[in-house]
Parts: C-alpha cells; sequence; structure tokens
C-alpha cells in the first residue's frame, strides 16, 4: 500500500475517531511460533501507534525476533466501525515513564486525587524506564459497513453485481 493511500485510510474522520480511543489489540507472533493477540492502550502521533510496556515484557522479545505486528481498533456497537492497521514495530528502550503513556491513560475516568495517586504508583513501579513499541503503518483499513466492507464481502458483492450482467 502507499503512504498516500494509507493516510487518506487514516485521515478520514471515522478513522480519527478510532485512533482518539484508548486501547487496541496488538496481535504479533510469539518466539514458540504461536499467535498472541492482547490489549494494550496507545497514543496516536499523528503519523505512528505508540504503545509503552515494561522492560520485562515477554511480548518485547518476540517482537525483536519478528517486529511485523497487526493492530485492531474497534467499537463495541452493531454495526462496529473497525481500524485494521499493519506495520513493523520498533523498541525503544526508556529511562522514566514515556509521556504516551501517561496521555495514552488520560481518558480513563479519575479524580485528580486519583490521577495524582496513580501517577505516582506508575512512576514507583517502572522506575527503571519502559518501551515505547513504535508501529508505522504499512497498510490501513476502514471497515465502517456503510462505505467500506470487509474485502470477502466486498468480492461476494462484485461477483453478485457481475452475475446480475451477466
Amino acid at each position: 500500500m502507499k503512504p498516500d493511500e494509507i493516510s487518506e485510510v487514516l485521515n478520514r474522520p471515522i478513522s480519527q475517531e478510532l485512533l482518539a480511543r484508548d486501547v487496541t489489540r496488538l496481535a504479533y507472533v510469539a518466539k514458540d511460533g504461536t499467535p498472541r493477540n492482547i490489549p494494550i492502550a496507545f497514543a496516536w502521533n499523528g503519523s505512528q501507534v505508540v504503545m509503552c510496556t515494561a522492560k520485562n515484557a515477554p511480548k518485547l522479545t518476540a517482537l525483536r525476533h519478528n517486529p511485523a505486528v497487526a493492530l485492531t481498533i474497534d467499537t463495541e456497537v452493531h454495526p462496529p466501525t473497525i481500524l485494521l492497521i499493519r506495520g513493523q514495530a520498533e523498541l525503544d528502550f526508556v529511562d522514566g515513564i514515556p509521556d504516551e503513556y501517561l496521555q495514552e491513560t488520560s481518558s480513563y475516568e479519575m479524580t485528580p486525587e486519583q490521577r495524582v495517586e496513580w501517577e505516582a504508583g506508575v512512576r514507583s513501579l517502572y522506575h527503571d524506564g519502559m518501551v515505547r513499541i513504535v508501529v508505522t503503518p504499512t497498510w490501513a483499513k476502514l471497515i465502517d459497513f456503510e462505505t467500506t466492507l470487509p474485502s470477502a464481502v466486498e468480492e461476494l458483492i462484485r461477483q453478485q453485481e457481475e452475475r446480475r450482467r451477466g
């Protein structure tokens, strides 16, 4: 997929709404060769998806071995809107707490006092730093079930139209 095609998908209003959400599902291949799909908080910086994790997270070993990932961000209503992204994970070991980690949890409902307590706990737990998992999209698809559909459904519709024209 060409960069301008990816940008067109990601800049659609529905995509922007999904990219403003808190949680994505990160799919990757574990070191033992089996698939994994985990929910993880994320932040969108306008060109990359950034997720943060502990320096000892098992997914880091897997991502070093095979950085290919897929992300799903969707809604919980019918029909859902779904943003699918593929890319390569880059690992960025950082001292302290990445700004994205504090940002990505900013929409969780907390009182100011709870936020201060939560942030103190985070700083204590991750005092030796964290890892930013940075994904630059190399492919993207938005499925809204109005203007876009899953590719298999689009193909079935195309085949039906061809049969009718006959």
